[in-house]
């Protein structure tokens, strides 16, 4: 996907134009000849799971008082006390 976002072909105002999933499609096709991939439903259902925990992790990180929670750049994940952990989850 970061290399269809560089080419630029497939930009739209920040967002990928519709016709990126068959880009994407046919570069995987290369990459893996037999995993039959297709745009429609699979890579179309991964995207918006990832949106959704990219959007989550975007708020743990940028809420207004974010001192509960952190990011370890040296594993690249987020992290917080184990009671912030619990009572996020209970929460949610």
């Amino acid at each position: 996907m970061v290399d269809l976002y560089n080419v630029e072909t497939y930009n739209a105002d920040t967002r990928f134009n519709a016709s990126y999933l068959n880009a994407l499609e046919r570069m995987l096709e290369k990459v893996l000849p037999h995993a039959m991939l297709k745009a429609k439903p699979n890579l179309e259902s991964r995207i918006r799971t990832l949106k959704m925990d990219w959007a989550t992790v975007y708020d743990l990180l940028n809420v207004k008082d974010n001192s509960s929670f952190g990011w370890d750049e040296h594993r690249q994940m987020v992290v917080a006390k184990d009671a912030i952990w619990n009572l996020y989850i209970s929460v949610r």
